[in-house]
């Protein structure tokens, strides 16, 4: 599967993670073209220019800006980026990391996401690295976004707040539950702005299986450290190891009944009317969607949701998430492989007096087999006969039970 692939052994900025994918080869016309969309009176120049640290080459990126307001609210850059214009794609990915950064703002400081006020990451060079990062990701359309863990730094750092210890809080709050290291440079290794995006936009960090890598690109940071402050990213093929997929291997020995090569793929919404579940369901089902559920869940601040699961194969797993996207408010969701033990079956056609039914015969692993009768054959025949479901399904289920037993 084709692999996006961060490695950053000295962390992540906004500005090094533009320069390593334009480095990798992102289009800077392409760039330039979607961030002028952008509903900015600031006058801005976007550069990119070859630089080195301790001997590896890369870009860096230079943005020039022309009275620069350093902090707005979240809201305010809400509206910025749905008023852009942008791809779909684009704007929700960049909207979703804004988000990230909002949310542990106004965890660290107790007030309402909706209402943080940002200051560094508000800037306008902040918000060209951030909507720059979600339009460089969809340009590239990996199927799978790999990161090794992320170096966030040690020391101090000096920010709106005052001298706070690295990682600033933000940072930290963002990378919860992902693999992390400290220390390896004195200083800010990892950037809010760089934790959202990684945090965004991996599929997996620390892989286990094989990348074959076919370019690679470096974003140059600003600092000096210790050791290259550098950037690396790789665009290649990536097959996973059988570990990743938890039990596939173990299962798939001991099973002959075993299908792997599923998804399932879960999106909480709590801002849809309850009207657009049915359609959306429709949508998955026509997109190759197996089998799609919802169910009522609460979210943080006890905010009443619906947890919509698909369940999907290999082939419908990109069409299925487009849907889930495109038809709900969703966004942003989760994928996880599992494998399935399906039983093997038969369907037979068994005529009792109700008419022919279609019945589904299946083989347990203790040897025994059960049956059910489908469900659309006993409604016709409860319909046909005058009678409630229950009656005409013990009659049916009489009827078929006696003909499976005669060995018919």
């Amino acid at each position: 599967m084709k692999a996006l692939y961060y490695q950053p052994s000295c962390g992540i900025a906004g500005d090094m993670h533009l320069a390593a994918l334009v480095s990798l080869g992102l289009p800077e016309a392409y760039l330039a073209e979607l961030l002028v969309k952008l509903p900015i009176h600031d006058e801005f120049t976007l550069d990119f220019t070859p630089a080195s640290k301790m001997g590896i080459s890369g870009l860096q990126t230079q943005i020039v800006i022309e009275d620069q307001a350093d902090h707005r609210h979240h809201s305010t850059i809400v509206k910025m980026i749905e008023e852009a214009g942008l791809p779909t794609e684009v704007a929700q990915r960049a909207l979703a990391m804004f988000s990230l950064i909002a949310n542990a703002e106004g965890k660290i400081h107790n007030v309402p996401s909706d209402n943080v006020h940002f200051h560094e990451v508000g800037a306008m060079d902040s918000i060209i690295d951030i909507v720059g990062a979600a339009a460089a990701i969809e340009y590239f359309k990996p199927d799978i976004v790999l990161c090794d863990a992320v170096e966030l730094g040690g020391g101090f750092v000096n920010c709106a707040h005052g001298r706070l210890p690295v990682p600033a809080p933000a940072t930290q709050e963002i990378l919860s539950g992902i693999p992390c290291r400290y220390g390896t440079v004195d200083g800010e290794a990892t950037t809010p702005t760089g934790a959202a995006i990684l945090s965004q936009a991996v599929t997996t960090f620390v892989p286990k299986g094989a990348f074959t890598p076919d370019t690679i690109g470096y974003g140059i940071g600003r600092k000096d450290f210790e050791i290259p402050n550098v950037l690396r990213v790789a665009l290649g093929s990536y097959e996973p190891r059988d570990e990743e997929h938890p039990g596939t291997t173990s299962l798939s020995q001991r099973f002959d009944d075993l299908e792997i090569g599923h998804h399932k793929i879960e999106a909480n919404i709590d801002d849809m009317s309850p009207e657009a579940f049915a359609p959306l369901m429709e949508a998955l089902f026509d997109a190759g969607a197996m089998d799609v559920f919802t169910q009522p869940i609460m979210m943080k601040k006890q905010r009443p949701a619906q947890c919509v699961t698909a369940l999907t194969d290999d082939a419908h797993l990109e069409a299925v998430t487009d849907t889930l996207l495109n038809s709900s408010t969703s966004i942003g969701l989760r994928i996880f492989p599992f494998a399935k033990r399906v039983l093997p079956r038969q369907q037979r056609s068994v005529a009792t007096s109700f008419g022919q039914v279609s019945v589904k015969v299946i083989s347990r692993p203790n040897g025994q087999q059960t049956f059910k009768v489908e469900h659309e054959d006993i409604l016709r025949a409860a319909s046909s006969h005058q009678l409630d479901y229950l009656s005409a399904e013990r009659s049916i289920t009489d009827e078929v039970r006696r003909f499976l037993s005669d060995g018919s």
